[in-house]
């Protein structure tokens, strides 16, 4: 891509929009066009300016950014969101997955993690504005990976994302880490799926790769009724 990806930032705390402004200045090919600290000032600004991508929070003092966003997919809005907030429960992750954001991002937001995202989301850009004719292995790249990480600097250790194994990918891994942050519930393979907008069999694959990495514990549970229920829970 030779033109800049608009963004627009929605968070009502100033400081924490403040730096989230400082970051995109470090990152190359986006553009900031607005700050919104409201609902409705993140509505207009999307409206006028019709940015690639909205970097929303979801708490605010008159409604969540799950509002918003559910407004925006209604009146067909292109753009795409980013969701940065500090909830941490799974109806919110559920939402947001339902409403089609690009990434969820659980905060305290680095600055790392922004670059990566936006790097992910540019390649993104990029693969669809190259095709012409769609294919099941252009989808198979868009959707739901998009794409595995960036390429990091020469001396930079690089992150875990570009060691997984065929059949695990970055996006993907995060989402299922996502249920599981600060949750001491089990949940088997079907409600992961669910949450996450995947197959029982895609989710069962994730969570014994995160089984043998030690994040997540398997618990076996025979219940009264029918086979054993293998279920999963944050590692201790």
């Amino acid at each position: 891509m030779t033109e800049k990806i608009r963004l627009v930032i929605a968070e009502d705390d100033v400081q924490i929009a403040e730096i989230q402004k400082r970051f995109l200045e470090r990152i190359d090919g986006v553009e900031l066009v607005g700050i919104a600290h409201t609902l409705e000032d993140a509505e207009d600004l999307v409206d006028v300016f019709k940015p690639e991508l909205l970097l929303l929070d979801n708490h605010f003092p008159n409604g969540t950014g799950l509002d918003l966003l559910r407004k925006l997919r209604a009146n067909n809005s292109a753009t795409d969101v980013i969701l940065i907030t500090a909830a941490k429960e799974v109806d919110t992750l559920r939402d947001a997955l339902r409403g089609g954001v690009f990434y969820y991002i659980l905060k305290p937001l680095v600055f790392e993690r922004l670059q990566e995202v936006i790097g992910q989301y540019t390649a993104h850009l990029e693969k669809l504005h190259a095709m012409e004719n769609l294919a099941q292995t252009d989808v198979d790249t868009l959707l739901p990976q998009r794409v595995t990480g960036n390429t990091p600097a020469p001396d930079t250790p690089q992150p875990n994302i570009t060691r997984l194994p065929k059949g695990i990918d970055g996006i993907t891994l995060d989402k299922i880490r996502s249920v599981f942050s600060g949750s001491t519930e089990s949940f088997n393979a079907e409600e992961v799926g669910a949450l996450i907008g995947a197959s029982r069999t895609t989710a069962r694959r994730y969570l014994e790769y995160m089984v043998s990495t030690q994040e997540l514990e398997a618990q076996v549970n025979y219940g009264s009724v029918g086979r054993p229920e293998r279920r999963y829970i944050q590692a201790t």
